[in-house]
C-alpha cells in the first residue's frame, strides 16, 4: 500500500515535458484518448443494437462520451501532468470529426468504386417478390426467371455465403439485413431466421462497393487531354489573372484614395467598397443577369454605340473574361483596402524628403511605396492566389463551368476549375455519382495545390524568412 501511493506520489511530482516535445506528447495522449473511448462507444453500441434491435444510432456518441468520462480521470491518475492540456480536447474533436476524418475518407474512397450506384445500400430499383418458408429461414424469389439468386445478389462467392441480402415488408417501410448462409437456383437459405415481427413480401440486394485499386487515377490520366490539363491550365490562368488585375486594380485605386489632398476621398472609398460588403452570392446572379446575351443591359448600352451583342456566357473565351471581369468588382475593394491600410504604415516623413530632393511623385511612389509595399502585399498576394485557385462559388454561380465545349468530357466544361470538376464528377456526373472518381481528383488537387504553394514561398522568399 505504502509502495503504491510512493509511486503516485511520485508521478504527480514528476515534472511535466516541456516544448514541442510536451505539447506532441500531450496529442498524443488525447488522441489515444479520444480514440479509445470512441471504440469502446462503438462497441457498446453493437451490444445495444443486439439487445434492443431498434436502438437508434446516435447512441455511439452517448456510449463514447460516457466512455470518455470514465477513461479521462485514469488518464490523469497515469499522467498527472496531462490536466494542464485537458483544455484541447474540445479542439482535438472539432479537429479530429471535420478535417482528419473526411480527409482519411477520402483518400479511402479514391481507391475504391463508391458511387451512386455502388454506395453500399440497398438497391431499391431491383426488388423482387420473395416468399419465407415456415421456419423464416428460406427465401424463394419466384420472379427471377432464368437469373439465379447468386446472379441477383452479385454474390462474391458461388455459395453466397456470408453475402447480405434485404428483406422488406408490404410496406417496404424499414429494410432488414440477413446474413446469407447459402443459395440454390431461386433459393436463398439464411444463416438465421427472419424475426417474427417482419412479414417478408420483397427482397434486393445491396449496392456493394469495393477496392478498385489505381483504377480512378488511371481513368483520370487516360482522359487527361479532354480534362484534366485544359482545366488545371484555366484554373492556373484565373488564379493567376485575377490576383494580379485585383492586386494592380486596388494598388492604383488605394494610391489614388490614399491623397490627403483629394476632395471627398472618404465618399470615393465607401462608393468602391460597396462591390465587397454585398454578398458574393447576389452580385453574382446580378452580373449573370447584366451579362445576358439577348436582354443584359450590357449587351443594351453597347447596341446603342453600334456594336454586335456580345455572348458573354455563351462563348468560351468570352464567358473566361467574363468570370474574370466579376472577379474584379468582387476583389479589388479588399486589395484596395489592403494598400490604404500598408499606407498607413509608411512614414511620412520618406515623402517630405523626397519632394526636398525634387523627387516628382511617379518617383515617390517608385521609390518608396511600392518597395515598402512589397512586404506587405507578399501574403495577401499568395493567399490571394491560393483563395481563387479553388474559387468554386463564382465559377458555379455565374456559368456553372459552361459553355460546353467540343471534345471535353461534360463535366469539365469550357471554365470548370479543379473544383468544380471534381464537384460535378462527385455530383452531376452522368450515369450516377461518382464520389471515389471525385475523391481521387480531390487528392490530384491536394498535391498540385502544394506543388504551387510551395513554389510560391520559395519564389517569395518565405522559407528564408522563417529560417531567420
Amino acid at each position: 500500500m505504502t509502495t503504491t501511493l510512493s509511486a503516485r506520489a511520485a508521478r504527480r511530482a514528476a515534472p511535466a515535458p516541456q516544448g514541442t516535445r510536451g505539447f506532441l506528447l500531450a496529442v498524443l495522449i488525447l488522441v489515444t484518448l479520444l480514440g479509445a473511448s470512441v471504440l469502446l462507444g462503438w462497441f457498446l453500441s453493437l451490444l445495444t443494437a443486439q439487445v434492443v434491435p431498434g436502438a437508434p444510432a446516435y447512441l455511439i456518441l452517448v456510449w463514447s462520451l460516457l466512455a470518455l468520462v470514465v477513461l479521462a480521470p485514469l488518464t490523469y491518475n497515469t499522467f498527472p501532468w496531462i490536466g494542464s492540456w485537458f483544455y484541447l480536447l474540445p479542439a482535438l474533436v472539432f479537429v479530429l470529426a471535420f478535417t482528419v476524418f473526411p480527409v482519411i475518407l477520402t483518400i479511402n474512397y479514391a481507391f475504391t468504386n463508391y458511387s451512386g450506384q455502388n454506395s453500399g445500400s440497398p438497391d431499391s430499383a431491383a426488388r423482387t417478390a420473395a416468399t419465407l418458408s415456415a421456419d423464416r429461414r428460406v427465401l424463394t424469389l419466384p420472379e427471377l426467371g432464368e437469373e439465379t439468386a447468386a446472379q441477383f445478389l452479385r454474390c462474391k462467392a458461388p455459395t453466397c455465403a456470408g453475402d447480405t441480402i434485404v428483406l422488406y415488408d408490404e410496406e417496404a417501410s424499414t429494410p432488414v439485413r440477413q446474413k446469407v448462409a447459402s443459395v440454390e437456383g431461386g433459393r436463398v437459405t439464411l444463416s438465421a431466421p427472419v424475426p417474427e415481427t417482419l412479414a417478408v413480401t420483397q427482397a434486393t440486394r445491396i449496392n456493394r462497393y469495393g477496392y478498385v485499386g489505381l483504377a480512378n487515377f488511371q481513368e483520370i490520366f487516360s482522359k487527361a487531354s479532354r480534362a484534366l490539363w485544359p482545366v488545371f491550365l484555366w484554373t492556373v490562368i484565373f488564379a493567376f489573372s485575377t490576383v494580379v488585375i485585383n492586386a494592380l486594380a486596388g494598388l492604383i485605386l488605394g494610391i489614388l484614395l490614399y491623397n490627403k489632398n483629394l476632395k471627398g476621398r472618404n465618399i470615393y472609398r465607401t462608393l468602391l467598397f460597396l462591390p465587397w460588403a454585398i454578398p458574393a452570392v447576389i452580385s453574382v446572379q446580378m452580373w449573370v443577369a447584366l451579362f445576358n446575351q439577348q436582354f443584359g443591359i450590357v449587351n443594351k448600352s453597347l447596341g446603342l454605340l453600334g456594336i454586335v451583342a456580345i455572348p458573354w456566357l455563351n462563348d468560351p473565351l468570352w464567358a473566361k473574361i467574363s468570370i474574370l471581369l466579376v472577379n474584379l468588382w468582387l476583389g479589388f475593394p479588399y486589395m484596395m483596402t489592403a494598400t490604404i491600410s500598408a499606407l498607413s504604415t509608411i512614414n511620412d516623413d520618406l515623402y517630405e524628403a523626397a519632394s526636398i530632393d525634387g523627387a516628382s511623385r511617379w518617383q515617390q511612389i517608385t521609390g518608396i511605396t511600392l518597395p515598402l509595399l512589397r512586404t506587405s502585399f507578399t501574403p495577401i498576394l499568395l493567399s490571394g492566389f491560393a483563395f481563387n485557385f479553388n474559387n468554386f462559388g463564382i465559377i458555379y454561380l455565374l456559368t456553372a463551368g459552361g459553355p460546353a465545349q467540343e471534345g471535353r468530357e461534360s463535366t469539365a466544361q469550357s471554365t470548370d476549375i479543379l473544383l468544380s470538376w471534381g464537384y460535378n464528377t462527385a455530383f452531376v456526373s452522368s450515369g450516377g455519382q461518382n464520389f471515389a472518381l471525385a475523391s481521387a481528383i480531390a487528392l490530384i488537387i491536394f498535391f498540385l495545390t502544394l506543388a504551387i504553394s510551395v513554389v510560391n514561398f520559395k519564389a517569395a522568399g518565405v522559407f528564408e524568412e522563417a529560417r531567420k
